[in-house]
């Protein structure tokens, strides 16, 4: 029968007839529509039309597929019409037949049977070409190949160094204290004590130095740098020495006020002026530029450094792994084989490291690190997006990436943990300026305030 099928090819061949290919059925005469939905905006949705048109017009037209973007949505939309989907809710839409999805979401439509794996798309030599902590985030529970990595993002320590400089001289801080957590909270306090040294006739209204994006991610990743885990199976389990030291690195400084305790995300706080430096996701450099604005209007020109992701004194160079990936619908053989011919296209290095850098993602195969990093480097124009390529290069080649685990109420955890540690830290810190405006000492004050706190926030889970 393949003896008929491959004379048959070669007569249409023959005839000036291409496209026909026994492994896939693509034909460009007849092409395959596919839909796309993902959650990029701004510049990143800019980027991706562009990369889709361009495939549409290249490898699309001659393998005969047509990739069309159906909804553009933030990413909790995107994960929430996918649940519906997943739910069997009536009012769902229609399944794409491709998605920008997080593993977690990706588990509960496998469940389902609506994904189809992708390990037999790819030859094993296309696979190696990827980072491998990348191919297993997105291996579900049959070990099957899901969500596959298109570009991915890891958490750094963004700097304000014009605002950092100017504390550095009048107290001899260096930046390299800011690579450990200790250092950070050590000058973290004295940043806020040297700001309320600045007006003496109004105490207690020092300049917080630093704040999290995810205190989840901090605990998560500090834990694994520690040699141990925050999860005892689906639990946290913080009744080690190792995470009171997460505790007091976060708590203790937040409380002094050199922490800020916001929930939202730290650009807009960078934004003006009211922090020196924060942890992030790469993605998240998009929203630094060149200028903050201070709360009475005043601007002021500024510099940023961005430094791979601290870790705990002693500990191991560990950052964690963020950004979710592309899924593919369980539908035709046609369909499923011309979503991987898109997936590898994408992925290829070119388009890859055209993608991540005008993102602030990373890219995902070894020779788009290894080969082109350097190269986008010095062409990039963004010295911001230049800066974040320099520390994902030291992060490649220094750290291991952690990968969350994946179970349902896992982002429910993450919010609740985040939101209790925010209350605990609030009250904490009322309380302390009330002891000091009593005429406590700032030890007593501190020691008062935190008092049992741990135990209790403990004992909350």
């Amino acid at each position: 029968m393949k003896r008929i099928w491959a004379i048959f090819c070669a007569a249409l061949l023959a005839a000036g007839l291409s496209g026909c290919t026994a492994e896939t059925g693509l034909n460009p005469r007849h092409p395959v529509t596919l839909t796309l939905w993902h959650n990029f905006g701004g510049q990143m949705q800019a980027t991706m039309d562009t990369l889709v048109d361009e495939f549409n017009g290249t490898m699309g037209k001659e393998k005969g597929i047509i990739l069309s973007v159906t909804s553009i949505s933030g990413s909790s939309a995107v994960q929430e019409k996918l649940t519906m989907i997943a739910d069997g809710d009536p009012g769902a839409p229609e399944m794409p037949d491709i998605a920008t999805c997080y593993p977690a979401t990706a588990a509960l439509l496998q469940e389902r049977e609506l994904l189809a794996p992708l390990d037999g798309q790819f030859t094993q030599a296309e696979l190696d070409a990827y980072l491998p902590r990348f191919v297993e985030e997105g291996r579900l529970s049959d070990g099957q190949l899901y969500v596959f990595p298109f570009a991915k993002s890891t958490e750094v320590l963004f700097v304000n160094q014009t605002l950092f400089d100017r504390f550095s001289e009048a107290t001899g801080i260096g930046l390299d204290s800011l690579s450990t957590f200790e250092g950070i909270a050590a000058a973290s306090t004295a940043y806020y004590d040297w700001t309320d040294g600045l007006t003496p006739d109004t105490p207690e209204d020092g300049k917080s130095f630093y704040t999290a994006d995810s205190l989840f991610n901090l605990a998560q990743v500090g834990m694994e740098q520690m040699g141990g885990s925050l999860f005892a199976g689906e639990a946290l389990a913080l009744d080690s020495d190792c995470y009171r030291r997460i505790w007091e690195a976060v708590f203790e400084p937040a409380v002094r006020g050199g922490y800020a305790i916001y929930d939202g995300y730290s650009s807009d706080l960078s934004k003006t002026g009211e922090i020196v430096c924060s942890t992030g996701s790469t993605a998240g450099i998009l929203f630094y530029g060149e200028e903050i604005t201070y709360p009475d209007n005043t601007t002021e020109q500024v510099e940023y450094t961005v430094l791979p992701f601290p870790t705990f004194q002693g500990g191991e160079k560990i950052a964690i792994q963020r950004g979710n990936g592309l899924v593919v619908a369980r539908s035709t053989p046609e369909k499923e084989q011309a979503a991987a011919v898109f997936l590898k296209w994408f992925t290829a290095p070119e388009q890859n490291m055209r993608f991540v850098a005008s993102t602030g993602y990373l890219p995902v195969t070894r020779s788009a690190f290894e080969e082109r990093m350097e190269q986008e480097i010095a062409a990039n124009e963004n010295v911001n997006i230049q800066k974040l390529l320099r520390a994902a290069m030291t992060v490649y080649e220094a750290y291991r990436f952690y990968v969350p685990p994946v179970f349902d109420a896992f982002n429910a955890v993450s919010s609740a943990y985040a939101e209790k540690l925010q209350t605990a830290a609030s009250e904490a810190r009322q309380e302390y300026l009330s002891l000091l405006e009593g005429g406590a000492a700032e030890e007593e004050a501190y020691r008062q305030a935190a008092a049992e706190r741990l135990e209790a926030f403990r004992s909350a889970w």
